[in-house]
């Protein structure tokens, strides 16, 4: 499933020739030096990784890549992915994760973005995602807002975040898609199961940039921002079908609608 520059891409994962060149990154400083530490020793003990589409991913400026979401698992095969791809990621995660003792402290100081929901403070996400961005930064935002919910885990339709960065700066946007982190962690089944062993195959692919030049130099209204993101969003679900090796819907699982025929019927 890769050609001969995603073999040498591979390569790096377990330390290949790329490894002698000079890292382009910017300081990552202790903490997330201290996530390194953990997250990849952990990774390749009890995962088998195959990245894929490395190619795809900025070297360095400003960037948003937009990923699936499978399991409360893949922020950390994400995370290591975009470390593969020389960049250093920061995650808008949801507000609670921060207040979890110790992790809370290690991700905050390593950077990454609170999101509080439906609150004063749900604009600050955005502000600090723009500003990372223009400091020419690897900013990670999930379009879909959770786990998918579905029923054959295919990205659902997305929230108008990701666009909205990339509009504003003009940076590219990448959509990334996972497959087998649910393997690891399986989510909303009733409760959550978590299966080490043994080693679950995980696949990352980043796709090509999205293309936004439709949007470009437009007034940024609710509208376009919907049109730009359902664009994202089948950019991210063409990226998993190449994964998965099958074809992605054409219509997305809307999770407010679905919603909304649930509260009717009952």
């Amino acid at each position: 499933m890769t050609d001969g520059s995603d073999e040498h891409q591979e390569a790096s994962v377990n330390g290949g020739p790329r490894g002698d060149r000079p890292d382009p990154r910017p300081r990552r400083g202790f903490w997330f030096g201290l996530v390194v530490a953990l997250v990849k020793p952990f990774m390749l003990t009890f995962t088998k990784p195959e990245f894929t589409g490395r190619e795809n991913m900025p070297r360095s400026g400003g960037v948003v890549f937009a990923p699936n979401h499978i399991s409360h698992f893949d922020p950390l095969v994400l995370g290591f992915y975009i470390w593969e791809c020389r960049r250093i990621p920061r995650f808008l995660g949801k507000a609670s994760v921060f207040k979890i003792p110790v992790i809370g402290r290690i991700i905050s100081s390593a950077g990454q973005i609170p999101v509080y929901r439906e609150s004063s403070q749900a604009a600050d996400a955005f502000r600090d995602a723009v500003a990372a961005v223009e400091r020419g930064e690897c900013v990670g935002v999930y379009p879909e807002g959770t786990i998918t919910r579905d029923p054959d885990m295919w990205p659902m339709t997305g929230k108008t975040g990701a666009a909205r960065v990339a509009l504003m700066t003009g940076c590219p946007v990448i959509p990334l898609a996972n497959w087998g982190a649910q393997e690891v962690i399986e989510s909303y089944t009733g409760k959550v199961r978590i299966r080490l062993l043994p080693r679950k195959r995980i696949l990352v692919r980043a796709g090509a940039p999205v293309d936004l030049s439709a949007f470009a130099g437009r007034p940024i209204t609710n509208e376009l921002l919907h049109e730009a993101t359902e664009v994202i969003m089948h950019a991210v679900a063409e990226t998993l079908g190449e994964l998965r090796g099958e074809t992605p819907p054409k219509e997305l699982f809307d999770l407010r609608k679905d919603r909304s025929n649930g509260e009717e019927k009952a």
